[in-house]
């Protein structure tokens, strides 16, 4: 193996696809309730912008692929804020944002929910100590 395979390793996402039942609803979840940059649509799969990597909502090109999506993880700042902010919107969260973890120089905040097609989503916020 050269020196250059040996260094590789895997460092950017381009883009995620999440499997959706109804591109449609989908779309109005992802852009109205979330607020997600809407970027385009081809045939049935809509394109979103979440910093600079591609989000994706498709229909399951076959059976085998037909279950909810991995955990995606959203930083936020401010993690009680959007929170009520998405609790506005009508999202159901499994409950209030919670303390993961205290770190030597943060404490990590995560709350969870799901899209119209069961897909869990999460909130994540690094909150620095003073």
């Amino acid at each position: 193996m050269t020196e250059a395979a040996e260094q590789f390793g895997l460092s950017s996402i381009g883009q995620i696809s999440v499997n959706v039942h109804d591109v449609k609803r989908a779309t109005a979840f992802y852009r109205d309730t979330l607020g997600m940059k809407f970027l385009f649509e081809a045939g049935d799969m809509a394109f979103f912008d979440c910093g600079g990597v591609r989000l994706i909502l498709s229909e399951p090109e076959r059976p085998e692929f037909d279950h909810p999506s991995s955990f995606i993880y959203y930083r936020v700042a401010d993690i009680q804020r959007s929170y009520e902010i998405l609790l506005s919107r009508g999202v159901h969260f499994d409950e209030k944002p919670i303390l993961v973890a205290r770190l030597s120089d943060h404490d990590l905040w995560m709350a969870f929910f799901r899209d119209p097609d069961k897909n869990p989503l999460v909130l994540m916020s690094e909150v620095p100590r003073a």
